[in-house]
Order: structure tokens, then C-alpha cells, then sequence
């Protein structure tokens, strides 16, 4: 049975050969690695992470019975050593490729560990801007608190600036009535002038015609002075003979004092009347002349009380123009300040918001990259973990085929290269360079005795160890319908 089944690897070496390539080449990284693996010529241990399962129990050395071989008349393949040659190429290669699957792996660890500790480095920044989402609310909040203070100063300036502008339209309005005042008194001004002016020319004329009026009646004064001098020179030089039928005498200077009374008393009573109408006319003008004069003064003191009013209101107008110039100006002022206080808080709060976007997009997008980088690395333990059950089995199985058919392997060709390559491996002891990169420690070195049957290999530098091909591809083989 021994010999049939040595007959069917043999037979079936190329189709092993590429289903145990194709199946190494789907293995998972190895995590951990091996930690100790060693053999001696008088005994052969085997452990995968420092667990032996059972196998450090010492083998007997086994040796070749020439003389067993002679009855199985057995010969020499000449496509043997061609055949030998191509599975150690092909192994090679395998070897190699599980060397650079090796590689990844531990690239992929420390990728892991980096974006772990990035991971607790970002979850520690996320509580930090928790912590800072307060302060910029309180800012926002003083912002806004500002913004209600600018708000309600606006609104008070607003109702200063109604009530100024009341109280200048309601100087405006009384500069205008004591404008129409001022032209009212300023006609009622022209036309007392105007009357003042006429009234003093008309006295004027007056004191004329009264002038005039009194040198006629001093030269009718004179003339009638003059006139009844030479009547009574006459009437003293001439004799006058009337004849009376009735025998009466006249007496002619009665006659003449009583005309001369008459005369007189006509003079006199018109002298009087001339004197008393001039005399009633001059007072008349005169107290026109004085009525007039209080009323000129009284205009001129109500003219200099306008101009003085007028000055006044021009004064408080102009302070009160300024007073809204500035109004104005502060009234601009205050709400471009508020204007811009209101637009930075408002690119302050975009700039905020597309932070805090940003930072949930990146926290999202690490996340996402954690969550799948954790998912490959519970793939990849789950292809370790079964790789190394794969191992560990395939190991148990060769061991006990070992101790069960050592009588019957010692005649086989196949244990004869097995015996070849044990001689060529036993006691190679390599010096492997590691590099621990979940704990990012320096350097760490491993001594390390290959065994000829472990699924395993070691690479020092560019040479390669590698286990005879018939161990991988038996463990191919029984490993490919799990």
C-alpha cells in the first residue's frame, strides 16, 4: 500500500505541482511567524508560535537497507534529474512568491498599526473639537449679542435722528414764519417810510404855506397899517361939507371909528382864525411827526430784535445742520461697522461649517479606510489561522507517517531523496533578519534549524530554503477541498 501510494505522487507530480501553486498562491500572510524550528541527527522537532502540539518527542535515526532494494528491480528515471530540476525551479518560485506574500503582510501590519495609531490620534482630535464647538457658539453667540447692541444703538440713532429732523423742520418752520414776519415788517417798514416821507414832505410844505401864509399876513398887516395912516392923514388934510336938507350934521369921525372898529375887528378875527388854523395844523403834523418817529423807532428796535432772532436761528441752524452731519456720518459709520461685524461672522460661521465639513468628510473617509483595512486584516487572519491549522495538520500527518511506515519508507525511492535532502538541511542554521513592525522595535534575531518536512521557509539575503516538493505538494493536495 506504501507503494502504490508512492507510485500515485510520482504520477501526479506536474498536476500537484500547479493545483499546490495555485493554491499557495491564494495563501494568506502568516502572522507571527515562526519563532523556533529545529533538528538534530538524533532528533526532530517541529512548532509553529512556540506550541509543539505533541511533536518535541525524540525519532530514532533512520538508515537504508541496500540489500531491500535489489528484489523491487528497481531503475533510474533519466528524465528524473530533469524533472527534479523543474519542481525545484517551480519551488523556488513558489518559495519566492510566499516570500513576497510575507512581505505584504508585514507592510500590511505596520499599515494597520499606522492607521490604528492615526485612528486614536483622529478620535483624540474629534473629543478635542467637540471641546472647541463650544467656544466658537460662544463666539458666535457674542457675535450675535454684538450684532443686537449695533441693532438697538441703530434703532436709538434711528429715533435721535426722526426727533432731530423734527425739531429742524420745526426751526425750519419758524425761521420761515419769522422770514414772512421779517418781509411783512419789512413792507410794513417801506410803507411806513413811505408815509413817514410823505408826512414829512407834506409838513415840509406846510411850514411853507405856513410861512408863506405869515408874510401875507404881516404884508396885509402892513398894507392895511399903511392904508388907514393915510386915511387919517387924509381925513385930517380934507374938509368935507355935506349939506343937510334936513339941517342934520354928520359926524364923520364916528363913522370912521366905527368903520375902523369894523376893519380892526375883521383883521383881528381873521388873524386869529388864520393863527388858530396854522396853529392847529402845526400841531397836528407835530404830533404826527412824533407819533410817527415812536412808531420808526419801534420798528427800527423790532427790526434789530429780527436781525437778532434771525442770526440766532441761523446759528442754531447751522449747529443743528451739524450736528445731523455727524449723526449721519456716525449713523453710517455704525452700520458699516455692523455690516461688516455681520458679514465676517457670517464667513467666519461658512468658514466653521466648512471645516467641521471637511473634518467629518475626512473622519467619514478614515473610517471608511479603517473599516476596510480591519475587514483585510480579519481576512487575512482568518487565511492565517487557517494556514497555520494547514500547517500544523500537515506537519502532525508526516510525523505520524513517519513513526508508521518507517520500515516500509526505507525501501522507496522516495524516501531515498528525502534521506538526500534531510543530509543536505540537517544542521543549516540560519541567521534571519526581522524586522518587528506591530511593535516597531528595532531588530530582532531569530536562530533557526530547518526543518526538511514544514510547510515553512527562511530566506538569508537572495538564497532560498525550501521543503522537497512532494511534502507541499501533498499538503496542496489535501488542502484543496477545505
Amino acid at each position: 500500500m506504501s507503494l502504490s501510494r508512492t507510485k500515485r505522487i510520482s504520477s501526479s507530480n506536474s498536476v500537484r505541482s500547479s493545483s499546490g501553486s495555485r493554491r499557495l498562491s491564494g495563501f494568506g500572510p502568516v502572522q507571527g511567524g515562526f519563532s523556533g524550528i529545529s533538528l538534530s541527527s538524533s532528533s526532530l522537532y517541529a512548532g509553529t508560535n512556540g506550541h509543539h502540539h505533541g511533536l518535541g518527542a525524540p525519532l530514532a535515526s533512520l538508515s537504508v537497507n541496500k540489500s531491500l532494494l535489489a528484489p523491487l528491480n528497481l531503475e533510474i528515471d533519466p528524465n528524473l534529474s530533469m524533472s527534479r530540476a523543474h519542481e525545484k525551479e517551480q519551488i523556488k518560485s513558489l518559495n519566492n512568491r510566499f516570500a513576497t506574500f510575507i512581505d505584504k503582510v508585514r507592510y500590511l501590519e505596520q499599515q494597520n498599526k499606522m492607521l490604528e495609531t492615526k485612528l486614536e490620534l483622529l478620535q483624540g482630535q474629534g473629543v478635542s473639537r467637540s471641546n472647541v464647538e463650544p467656544l466658537f457658539e460662544a463666539y458666535m453667540a457674542g457675535l450675535r449679542r454684538q450684532m443686537d447692541l449695533v441693532n438697538n444703538d441703530k434703532t436709538k440713532l434711528d429715533g435721535e435722528l426722526r426727533n432731530m429732523q423734527g425739531l429742524v423742520e420745526d426751526y425750519k418752520h419758524k425761521y420761515e414764519d419769522e422770514i414772512n414776519k421779517r418781509n411783512n415788517l419789512e413792507n410794513d417798514f417801506v410803507i411806513l417810510k413811505k408815509d413817514v416821507d410823505s408826512a414829512y414832505l407834506v409838513k415840509a410844505d406846510l411850514e411853507d404855506k405856513v410861512g408863506a401864509l405869515t408874510d401875507e399876513i404881516n404884508f396885509l398887516r402892513n398894507a392895511y397899517e399903511e392904508e388907514l395912516r393915510e386915511l387919517q392923514a387924509s381925513i385930517k388934510d380934507t374938509s368935507v361939507v355935506v349939506q343937510m336938507d334936513n339941517s342934520r350934521s354928520l359926524n364923520m369921525e364916528q363913522i370912521v371909528a366905527e368903520v375902523k372898529s369894523q376893519y380892526e375887528e375883521i383883521a383881528a378875527r381873521s388873524r386869529e382864525e388864520a393863527e388858530a388854523w396854522y396853529k392847529n395844523k402845526f400841531d397836528q403834523m407835530s404830533v404826527q411827526a412824533s407819533q410817527f418817529g415812536d412808531e420808526l423807532r419801534i420798528v427800527k428796535g423790532d427790526i434789530a430784535e429780527i436781525n437778532r432772532l434771525i442770526s440766532r436761528l441761523q446759528s442754531e441752524i447751522e449747529a443743528v445742520k451739524a450736528q445731523r452731519a455727524s449723526l449721519e456720518n456716525q449713523l453710517a459709520e455704525a452700520e458699516e461697522r455692523g455690516e461688516l461685524a455681520v458679514k465676517e461672522a457670517k464667513a467666519r460661521i461658512r468658514d466653521l461649517e466648512e471645516a467641521l465639513q471637511r473634518s467629518k468628510q475626512d473622519m467619514a473617509r478614515q473610517l471608511r479606510e479603517y473599516q476596510d483595512l480591519m475587514n483585510l486584516k480579519l481576512a487575512l487572519d482568518i487565511e492565517i489561522a487557517t494556514y497555520r491549522k494547514l500547517l500544523e495538520g500537515e506537519e502532525d500527518r508526516w510525523l505520524w507517517l513517519f513513526h508508521s511506515d518507517s520500515t516500509t519508507a526505507e525501501s522507496s525511492p522516495e524516501y531515498t531523496s528525502f534521506q538526500s535532502n534531510k543530509n543536505k538541511l540537517q544542521g543549516a542554521y540560519v541567521q534571519c533578519y526581522l524586522h518587528n513592525l506591530m511593535f516597531m522595535k528595532p531588530e530582532i534575531y531569530h536562530d533557526l534549524f530547518i526543518h526538511p518536512f514544514s510547510s515553512a521557509y527562511l530566506i538569508q539575503g537572495q538564497q532560498g530554503y525550501h521543503t522537497p516538493q512532494r511534502a507541499i505538494i501533498e499538503t496542496s493536495v489535501r488542502t484543496t477541498p477545505g
